[in-house]
């Protein structure tokens, strides 16, 4: 739902900062009573799974960001910084940021710099990007757009095209930092450090990464000794007829084993990100928990559709129905937001 006016928004802020209070009261409650945070090695119950992941699901429910505390960092530029394209630029002003990939967006967002923000690319789907203009169509970028915005520093990824459309920005002046992708949780930290170098904000990157680092132990505290289940990533889109199963480096098996889980595509000794699905193959892999994306799976008719499909029937998660789905726009975003993305997985991969 979108709001509008001041007042609003924030009530809306005061809101997401009672949230992102609470899970900090969770992950001190699973990393034990010492104050020590030796949560990696604490005692789980399904109550705190369970208490941690329905505070990440009213958080993902607001589709809004949770700020880093304080006053916003003043960028501090000119500043030089290695582009993933081999080359290096020079950012001199961070006034009117444009970042061209929704994951990206987000970390500039938790930075503070959100009022700096003049434009959104397609997947920069949270409620503080709403009402920024798109400069992308489908998945291409619009020079045009962008630089009928006028922006100062453009924080694009290898993956953003096409490459003519990336050159005319750069022809006209503008600094374009190029950053790898983001395919698993590792590079989060990288990713995060990059963008607060590129905006002249460090102090700020290394502040956003420590909590990054203490919301995911906290999450991965909860996960019940014992429990190791297999899970299949699926991504389908049935209207295209596109059924994949997930393997090694598909994005999904980082967050399947941050979970405490096993990656059932890996354990088959699927190499590659992603393989057409089989009934041979989903016989092997034997997942015992399906997990998709939202839109995925209510493209193949919800769970009923699902198990109709050749072979799913005959896993111990087509027998069992047993389906996790999560919002498309945040599952694989590796950002911010991901630890609340883990805190759910861990209470609903690990149910009997």
């Amino acid at each position: 739902m979108r709001r509008s006016g001041g007042a609003q928004l924030t009530i809306e802020r005061r809101g997401v900062a009672a949230l992102a209070v609470a899970l900090a009261m969770l992950a001190a409650g699973c990393a034990g009573g010492d104050g020590k945070g030796e949560a990696t090695g604490a005692k789980s119950s399904a109550s705190s799974a369970s208490e941690r992941a329905a505070a990440a699901q009213k958080q993902l429910r607001t589709n809004s960001l949770v700020p880093l505390e304080g006053e916003a960092a003043t960028p501090e530029l000119p500043v030089t910084v290695e582009s993933s394209d081999g080359r290096k630029v020079t950012v001199e002003d961070a006034s009117r940021i444009l970042p061209l990939n929704g994951g990206i967006a987000e970390i500039v967002f938790t930075l503070g710099l959100g009022d700096k923000v003049v434009g959104r690319d397609i997947t920069a789907t949270f409620e503080e990007a709403e009402d920024l203009p798109q400069v992308t169509k489908a998945h291409d970028v619009s020079a045009e757009s962008v630089l009928s915005l006028e922006p100062t520093v453009v924080l694009a990824d290898t993956d953003t095209g096409p490459s003519e459309a990336v050159d005319q920005i750069r022809d006209a002046g503008v600094p374009v930092v190029v950053l790898d992708p983001a395919d698993e949780l590792s590079d989060v930290s990288t990713r995060t450090t990059r963008v607060a170098e590129a905006l002249g904000v460090p102090a700020a990157g290394k502040v956003l990464n420590e909590r990054f680092a203490t919301e995911l132990e906290a999450a991965r505290a909860a996960v019940p000794e014992g429990s190791r289940p297999k899970v299949a990533f699926l991504y389908m889109r049935g209207s295209a007829a596109v059924y994949l199963i997930g393997g090694k480096g598909s994005g999904a098996d980082s967050l399947i084993d941050a979970a405490g889980a096993q990656d059932a595509g890996v354990a088959a000794g699927l190499d590659k990100p992603f393989t057409p699905i089989t009934s041979e193959a989903l016989v092997e892999a034997q997942p015992e928990v399906i997990l998709m994306m939202s839109k995925g799976l209510e493209s193949v008719g919800g769970v009923d559709g699902l198990v109709d499909i050749p072979g799913i029937r005959e896993t111990p998660a087509g027998m069992d129905r047993r389906v996790v789905d999560l919002e498309d726009g945040v599952l694989l975003s590796f950002g911010p937001r991901t630890p609340l993305v883990i805190d759910i997985l861990v209470d609903r991969l690990h149910r009997g």
